[in-house]
């Protein structure tokens, strides 16, 4: 029975289980004692794109639209970049002026962001058609019912009656949030969540579910997930994809925030599972200290 559960984040469509739990047991493994395991909630098969005949158009780019959702967080990741990175210049330059501030602007200006850079390192060359594809995989998740009932459901497959910690990445600790608000009934200790952008307002925290309650000040306040006692959030300060760093002012004072230093990947999973404030906050779970 898994003592701990992963969750991971977007861009994992071409991994399976498997490959996440090679990736995430080495920096977790001096954490389990005996032979308990880690279980991997895995997804992103759910994203990957079906074979398609060959002529057929492929989606492209100019299927964002200039408006909505994806255009939207578009746009949040932008200002992100360009308020940590010179080289990023940001939508309200006037260098801009004479340029519409839509999707290809956007997209010609994260190029030149250190942090996408470093996401997608390995291939450069298809930096917009995969910049794309993960904005599409968070608005599928947030905005198709159906797809989120199916993400939610293979958490709750995975978690175990003797499971004390979820640990979850990026999308992954809003799908994890979810799942551990659905079922109070879990034995979950220790909530920890990486790179989380679930703290940013109208994208994400606004669009929860359950939907944030208002507290008696008239201030917005997101439920308490389940039967977690302790709750750590951790951020890079230049992770683009944590907008909203410190989960204090929408969660309540309960939530531990803590800033780290991941280097030049800033989002990365493995870097924030091998930080020392992830480590301590994995092992108290598992040992109820």
């Amino acid at each position: 029975m898994p003592l701990i559960v992963g969750v991971h984040g977007i861009g994992q469509q071409y991994a399976n289980a498997g490959t996440m739990q090679q990736a995430w047991m080495p920096p977790l493994r001096q954490l389990l004692p005996g032979s308990a395991d880690l279980a991997c909630a895995f997804y992103g098969d759910l994203f990957r794109p079906p074979g398609r005949l060959l002529g057929a158009a492929p989606v492209d780019v100019g299927d964002v639209s200039e408006s909505g959702y994806e255009a939207e967080l578009l746009r949040a990741w932008w200002h992100g970049a360009s308020a940590v990175d010179a080289a990023v210049v940001p939508p309200e330059a006037r260098t801009l002026a004479q340029t519409p501030g839509g999707v290809q602007t956007a997209l010609r200006a994260l190029s030149n962001s250190r942090f996408f850079a470093a996401a997608y390192r390995r291939v450069p060359a298809a930096f917009d058609r995969l910049l794309v594809a993960d904005l599409r995989q968070v608005r599928r998740y947030m905005l198709d019912p159906d797809l989120r009932r199916e993400v939610l459901s293979r958490v709750e497959a995975t978690v175990a009656p003797d499971t004390r910690v979820v640990v979850a990445h990026s999308l992954g600790s809003i799908v994890a949030y979810e799942a551990l608000c659905a079922h109070p009934e879990w034995q979950v200790r220790a909530f920890v969540t990486l790179g989380s952008p679930i703290g940013v307002r109208q994208l994400f925290f606004d669009r929860l579910r359950p939907p944030p309650h208002v507290d008696d000040r008239g201030v917005p306040r997101g439920r308490w997930p389940g039967s977690v006692r302790d709750w750590t959030n951790i951020a890079d300060a230049g992770d683009v994809v944590a907008l909203a760093k410190d989960l204090r002012p929408t969660f309540g004072p309960a939530v531990r925030s803590f800033l780290v230093d991941n280097g030049a990947h800033a989002h990365d999973s493995i870097r924030y599972l091998t930080t020392a404030e992830a480590q301590r906050a994995v092992a108290d779970g598992l040992t109820g200290g």
